[in-house]
């Protein structure tokens, strides 16, 4: 059997000019090398330009394009009698910002011929309408989850 462990949650930081810590975390996860200025201006450019495109208010459209991409069932393989199977499972609110954020960031930087802060922009819009890239992997990812259904029963019971 496994020790417990003494895991602690980190503590995230807000970001500065929202002071909104999911943004904080999103700066987080867009930082590359250590630069997080030039994450930041990443980000904020790109809800500028949300806000041009949209005509509302970026942070809502940020926090419905966040909201539209996390996913709430997710396969996880368990190895039962010699077979590995892909069982099904619901997601934690932590893993589902995360995978969220990772699907959007990921999304942007595969578009391509334009600065970092425009193609995220273009990604939040189309993810907060329910489309785009991000949205597609979501849908992927419940559509395995749906077909695996079967194998729910496999799922480890917790104490």
């Amino acid at each position: 059997m496994r020790k417990r462990s003494s895991y602690k949650k980190k503590e995230h930081k807000p970001d500065y000019l929202h002071g909104r810590i999911d943004m904080g975390r999103f700066i987080n996860y867009l930082m590359e090398k250590g630069k997080k200025t030039i994450a930041e201006k990443a980000l904020y450019g790109a809800l500028e330009e949300v806000g041009k495109k949209t005509k509302e208010d970026p942070v809502e459209v940020f926090e419905k394009a966040i909201q539209n991409a996390s996913p709430i069932l997710e396969v996880r393989s368990r190895r039962v009698g010699g077979a590995n199977y892909q069982i099904p499972q619901e997601v934690d609110p932590n893993r589902q910002f995360f995978l969220a954020t990772h699907w959007i960031i990921d999304a942007a930087r595969k578009r391509k011929g334009k600065p970092i802060s425009e193609k995220l922009a273009e990604e939040i819009v189309s993810a907060s309408k329910n489309e785009g890239a991000a949205v597609k992997r979501k849908q992927d990812t419940h559509r395995m989850a749906e077909a695996n259904r079967a194998f729910a029963s496999f799922l480890r019971r917790r104490r």
